[in-house]
């Protein structure tokens, strides 16, 4: 199992990367110990970290940039656009319309310290704005060097075909985890492809048989359960790249150290098992 994948054909990281979202952005104890677990992740050989316009309204940005700028040679920081508070109460919505995302893309440059954003993602299509719109603006930032590369972010199979029509389209982010496999065929289309597949929330629990399950895989290689989903993710696909976030440096030491952990085949069965049987309940 590869430990680094090339996004792009030519930006490596190394497959287990960094969630930034919950990383509290306010003044006080919070934010230091937010500014620890993202340095910390940095010296545990993270070299992709995710964050977003959304998380903060560019504040998680503006953390990542305290506490790691200058950054390290061959760390990749990826933001996401399209989601502004532009709803009538000034709440947030889905907002793809070509002005604001070149805005929050200007922002995030500002807000990141760099001149330009290596891989830039779409958070959200929005329906109200066409598609060509969206992305031939992202596609004219990328012309103009501000942005390296294009993704995609809770995306269908056929938004990602409709996508690759009009941009190269270089990673998806997408809702998955081993209990919760509803954008299997998103993933598959991904590995396909060559295209990055960075899962979000990719650990969730709830379901008390298959967390047994889990749970006695984790018991039998001395891990945690979850370090057994994470390295489950690793070993879907070898585009898979798991972007687990946490709060606290030892989960965060938890998380990275399921990059080591090796699964049977026998071991990933009865995983698979696990999870079949969460979708047949719920089917």
């Amino acid at each position: 199992m590869a430990s680094t994948f090339r996004i792009g054909g030519d930006l490596d990281v190394r497959r287990l990367g960094f969630g930034a979202m919950h990383l509290p952005t306010g003044p006080g104890p919070g934010r230091e110990n937010a500014l620890a677990v993202a340095r910390r992740a940095v010296e545990l050989g993270v070299t992709l970290i995710d964050t977003a316009h959304l998380y903060g309204g560019g504040a998680n940005e503006e953390l990542l940039a305290e506490a790691l700028h200058p950054y390290p040679e061959g760390l990749l920081i990826t933001t996401k656009v399209g989601v502004a508070r532009t709803g009538p109460g000034g709440e947030w919505k889905l907002d793809g319309r070509p002005q604001i995302l070149r805005d929050q893309v200007r922002q995030a440059l500002r807000r990141l310290r760099t001149e330009r954003i290596e891989l830039l993602q779409l958070h959200r299509i929005d329906p109200d704005t066409p598609l060509a719109d969206q992305l031939g603006t992202l596609r004219e930032l990328q012309t103009e060097g501000l942005v390296g590369r294009i993704g995609l972010s809770e995306v269908t199979v056929e938004e990602l075909e409709r996508a690759r029509e009009l941009v190269d389209v270089v990673s998806v982010q997408n809702r998955y985890n081993l209990l919760d496999r509803e954008h299997e065929a998103v993933l598959d289309a991904c590995a396909a492809a060559g295209i990055a597949f960075l899962p979000w929330r990719t650990v969730a629990w709830g379901d008390t048989g298959s967390e047994a399950g889990i749970a006695a895989v984790a018991a039998e290689l001395g891990a945690t359960p979850t370090q057994v989903a994470l390295a489950w993710l690793l070993d879907r696909a070898p585009v898979v790249l798991p972007i687990p976030g946490t709060a606290r440096i030892e989960h965060l030491e938890e998380n990275l150290a399921a990059a080591d952990l090796k699964l049977t085949p026998a071991q990933r069965a009865r995983l698979d098992g696990a999870a079949e049987g969460v979708r047949a309940g719920s089917g």
